[in-house]
Order: C-alpha cells, then structure tokens, then sequence
C-alpha cells in the first residue's frame, strides 16, 4: 500500500466520522440510541453493497479498502454501541438495552444482506 492510499483511507475515514457526528447531532437527548443504530445499517448497507461489487469486480480492491475501512470503518461505531448498551443496562432500561442490541444486529446485518444482492 502506497502513501497515496494511506491518505485516501485516512481522508474516507474523517468524513465516516463526520458523517457519524452529524447523525449524533440529530438524534442528541433521545431516549433510544437511534443515531448508532442509523450509522450502523447505513454502514452495514454500504459494506454489504461494496461486497457485492467487488466481487462482481465492478470496484477493485483500491476502492473496496476505502469505502470499506475508510468510509463504513469511520461511520459505524461498535465500541459506542457497546458502551451505550452497558449505560442503559447500568441505568435500569434493560428492554431498550436489549431492543437497542437486537435491531442493530437484526437490521445491520439485514442490512449487509440486502446491500449485497442488490449489487452481486
């Protein structure tokens, strides 16, 4: 991998995150972690598109590196997640801990599926 790419993932990765923090922005003080749930099927939705090109050979591997680690890598946010998911367990809301869990596996992964045979 040359600088040139290091770059390019790097730059695809800062607008991930921008992207993921104007979401933040929107959803702030709601009582469902809906802005990670957005990012993560809309990140799962791209990976899953990405996949399918590329094995369709319609992007090559250049591409699918920074759409894939670049943009989805900066977009997406498992480790958020994760520690909402304990915060809300920690503050007594077990259901929208659970729901929160069970919809961004359900439909992020939904997500990746429909992304991927609508491209493959």
């Amino acid at each position: 991998m040359n600088a040139g790419m290091v770059l390019l993932v790097l730059a695809a990765g800062a607008i991930g995150a921008l992207a993921r923090y104007a979401v933040s922005l929107l959803f702030a003080g709601r009582q469902f972690p809906f802005a990670v749930l957005i990012v993560n099927i809309v990140g799962s939705a791209l990976g899953g598109v990405v996949l399918g090109l590329a094995e369709r050979a319609a992007i090559d591997e250049d591409w699918r590196l920074v759409l894939l680690t670049g943009v989805a890598g900066g977009l997406t946010t498992f480790s958020t997640w994760s520690v909402e998911t304990v915060q809300l367990v920690r503050e007594g809301r077990w259901r929208t801990a659970f729901g929160s869990a069970v919809m961004n596996l359900v439909l992020g992964v939904g997500a990746a599926v429909v992304g991927y045979l609508l491209t493959s």
